[in-house]
């Protein structure tokens, strides 16, 4: 049964990692969650410690992937809008133009939503870098503390196992 469990939680880890690259997903939300079950289905000291290292590392990267991108878009007074419809837009270009239509969709509503507040191409345009810029930085933050998460897990379960 513990076999099972580890299955589940590696597979949940693995698409918890994927959804921090791809924004249709609750990347570290999934993280925590598999570390979790994993903690849970196997009990014990080792899969609860596994689990609050993870979880703080996962929940670091989430903190400070929010905090540092809405700072820097607050600093430029990007709204919030801008990026939910620029990952609105990745979203339905991910189904509309496979493996690239993701980043695509995303530039193109974010400059699209910059445009359209700022009636400036050129102000538009770097606008859209700074706030490409700062949710990148944000996401490979956010990534890094999961892939932290993930190893601390495998090495939880080399010490069980």
């Amino acid at each position: 049964m513990e076999a099972v469990v580890t299955i589940v939680a590696g597979m949940l880890l693995l698409v918890g990692a994927l959804g921090v690259i791809f924004p249709v997903l609750p990347g570290s939300i999934l993280v925590i969650v598999g570390l979790l079950v994993w903690a849970i289905g196997i009990g014990g000291p080792v899969g609860w410690v596994v689990f609050g290292i993870g979880a703080a590392c996962a929940l670091a990267g989430m903190s400070a992937s929010w905090l540092l991108t809405g700072k820097r878009l607050k600093e430029r007074q990007i709204p919030n809008r801008t990026i939910l419809v620029a990952t609105v837009v990745g979203v339905i270009g991910a189904f509309v133009i496979p493996v690239v239509g993701l980043i695509i969709g995303f530039i193109a509503g974010l400059y699209a939503c910059e445009w359209l507040r700022l009636r400036d191409a050129g102000a538009a345009w770097e606008s859209s870098l700074v706030a490409l810029k700062s949710t990148g930085i944000g996401m490979l933050i956010e990534f890094g503390c999961a892939g932290l998460a993930i190893t601390v897990w495998v090495i939880g379960v080399f010490v069980h196992f």
